[in-house]
C-alpha cells in the first residue's frame, strides 16, 4: 500500500510553452521599440550635420564678402560641394526714404546656399555702403 507521492515542486519547476511565447513577444516588442527610436535618432542627427553643414558654407560665404563698398550685383559660385549665390537687393522699408540724402544705403543681403542632396539654406541680412549724399 505504497501510494504514488508527485511533488507539487516537479510541475511548476519550468515555464509553458504558452509563457515562453508570452515573454518572446514582450521581448520582440521592446526590442523593436528600441530598433525604432535608434533608427529615428539617426535620421535626426544625420538632417542637423546636414543643416549645420550649409550654415557653416552660408557663414564662410558671408565672411568672405567683399568691403561694403563693393557689394553690387549677384554673384554665385561653389564651396566644398554647396552651390551658393549672393543676391544683393535695394532695402525696401516702410520708414525709410530713399530720396533723403544720407552717407549710407542700406542693401539687403540674401546668402542662398544648396546642398547636392537638395536641402538649402537661406540667410537675409542687411549692409551698409557709402551713399553719395550726407
Amino acid at each position: 500500500m505504497f501510494r504514488a507521492v508527485h511533488s507539487r515542486q516537479g510541475r511548476e519547476a519550468g515555464f509553458t510553452i504558452i509563457e515562453m511565447l508570452v515573454a518572446l513577444a514582450i521581448v520582440t516588442a521592446v526590442l523593436a521599440g528600441i530598433g525604432t527610436l535608434i533608427a529615428t535618432s539617426a535620421r535626426g542627427t544625420s538632417a542637423l550635420e546636414r543643416h549645420v553643414e550649409l550654415a557653416e558654407t552660408a557663414r564662410a560665404i558671408a565672411s568672405a564678402l567683399p568691403g561694403s563698398g563693393k557689394l553690387v550685383g549677384d554673384i554665385s559660385g561653389e564651396l566644398a560641394g554647396h552651390r551658393w549665390r549672393v543676391d544683393v537687393l535695394p532695402f525696401a522699408a516702410d520708414d525709410v526714404n530713399p530720396e533723403l540724402p544720407s552717407p549710407w544705403v542700406p542693401q539687403t543681403v540674401v546668402i542662398t546656399v544648396r546642398s547636392p542632396t537638395g536641402g538649402s539654406f537661406q540667410v537675409t541680412t542687411i549692409r551698409l555702403r557709402r551713399g553719395t549724399g550726407g
